[in-house]
């Protein structure tokens, strides 16, 4: 007998993912939502013919806009846990206070997603960032009347970024917490921070080889549409950081974005990825893809495409 389906939310491919978990082996990997953004596709993706998005209606919101999720990696693997980005931080600008390419900007709800993953800040050891734009670093630059929001975290990001961009980013009275990493450096039990320049000329994406070990992999989550099925025993899962920012960009890694500080860098980074990600036994992690921020990049002829873990 078959099952009845399930009706799919036409707003589906117009909000930020809910919170989403993955146990991959020994790890434990939860999205922890922040807020979103709304990205106007012509101001985003400069040069965007305007037929490029017929057929891609469903990506749009009323206001015509793509929604980009803001928010975190949490990576728990025994008593540690490591946190990849940290969202924009508790403030909201309407689309008149951002960009011409942008709408609503907003964050606030990293923390009250931590506490529902079970984790105080405190308990965090490592943050580790892809680069240093404000929708990445938000929650640590917030500070309460017992200190930082992250009191025990060291801070690791690509040498590079740290360079160029780092000291005047974070606050001095977390520089001596900061750890810069190169290309291939494991940064956490497993995780390892790859070179991915273009976005920012330090941009970072990171890598978790899982390997098999521990047990049984598996999916759970709440909110909006939780995934359901297995994942491989043994593997690899790509963190792909503002590499990618829409599922659309899978298929058209061609498209600049108007913040990426060096468009060809950019599109190798794109190119390197996608390639990587289509690998077996592999994995990805989109922060920013509306809906379901866990999913593969498939082989598709010449190109790709983007298949969410339901």
């Amino acid at each position: 007998m078959r099952s009845p389906s399930v009706p799919v939310p036409p707003e589906r491919l117009t909000r930020p993912s809910a919170p989403r978990s993955l146990v991959l082996g020994e790890y434990r990997l939860t999205h922890i939502p922040d807020g979103l953004v709304q990205l106007r596709p012509a101001g985003w993706f400069p040069g965007l013919g305007t037929d490029a998005l017929l057929g891609h209606e469903d990506h749009l919101d009323p206001d015509g806009c793509l929604v980009a999720g803001i928010g975190g990696l949490l990576v728990e693997y025994r008593n540690r846990a490591l946190l990849i980005d940290t969202g924009y931080g508790p403030r909201r600008l309407t689309a008149s206070q951002t960009h011409p390419a942008l709408g609503v900007l907003e964050g606030g709800g990293l923390a009250a997603a931590l506490a529902e993953a079970g984790r105080d800040p405190a308990s965090i050891d490592t943050v580790a960032f892809t680069h240093l734009h404000d929708d990445h670093v938000g929650w640590a630059l917030c500070a309460g009347s017992e200190g930082p929001f992250f009191a025990r975290a060291s801070f690791v990001l690509a040498d590079t970024e740290w360079r160029t961009s780092g000291r005047s980013t974070l606050p001095a009275p977390l520089h001596s917490r900061v750890t810069p990493a190169s290309d291939g450096d494991e940064i956490f039990p497993g995780v390892t921070l790859r070179e991915a320049p273009g976005h920012t000329g330090g941009h970072a994406r990171y890598v978790l080889d899982f390997g098999g070990a521990g047990a049984a992999p598996g999916t759970d989550g709440g909110g909006q549409g939780a995934p359901a099925g297995t994942a491989p025993g043994r593997g690899r899962l790509l963190v792909a950081g503002d590499v990618l920012h829409s599922p659309l960009q899978v298929a058209h890694p061609e498209w600049d974005v108007f913040f990426d500080a060096d468009r060809e860098s950019a599109l190798r980074s794109r190119t390197v990825f996608l390639e990587d990600a289509s690998a077996p036994d592999t994995l990805c992690y989109a922060g920013h893809f509306a809906d379901v921020v866990f999913g593969r990049v498939r082989k598709d002829g010449e190109g790709h495409t983007w298949t969410p873990l339901h």
